[in-house]
């Protein structure tokens, strides 16, 4: 509990300074070569900062102090707050790919198999269009790595080898 205390709060200081500097989640990313959802993720400790990327985000958010981006490069505590699905934007992206998983899953499979999108190896953006109507429409996309299912051949089972030579 004193984890996720902790991680709200500097979620909350993280926030305070990118509202601050009046720069959109679009506009650091432009900037640190990130994607949009990867930025909010960072802001949200959800994402840790690499070395890399520290001196691209210092001069998009110069104001940043020291000590908070000491705390994004820790690897961070990957949680939410179950009560988060009430949120009217959450529930409907829950909706969708609750609506439009099975589907989504057996494509995944005539395409490439028996296996799963990775959300380890994944990349995410929110973008904004104008429809053929003229009308705004939002982006997501999900970009992750496929991750086929193994066969689990106990000649391949390592810990099992191991135990049986001891």
């Amino acid at each position: 509990m004193a984890e996720q205390s902790k991680k709200l709060s500097i979620a909350a200081e993280l926030q305070a300074v990118k509202h601050k500097s009046g720069k959109t989640y679009g506009q650091i990313a432009e900037e640190t070569g990130l994607t949009n959802v990867y930025v909010a993720q960072l802001f949200k400790r959800q994402a840790q900062l690499k070395p890399d990327t520290v001196p691209k985000l210092r001069a998009s958010l110069p104001e940043l102090p020291e000590e908070l981006i000491q705390e994004m490069m820790r690897p961070p505590l990957r949680s939410y707050d179950p009560n988060l699905i009430q949120d009217p934007t959450v529930y409907r992206l829950n909706e969708a790919v609750m609506h439009f998983g099975e589907s989504i899953k057996e494509i995944i499979n005539e395409e490439f198999g028996d296996g799963i999108m990775s959300a380890i190896d994944f990349y995410c953006s929110v973008d904004k269009i104008k429809g053929v109507d003229g009308k705004e429409r939002v982006v997501v996309t999900f970009d992750g790595k496929y991750l086929p299912h193994s066969e689990q051949k106990s000649e391949h089972m390592m810990s099992r080898l191991t135990l049986q030579g001891n």
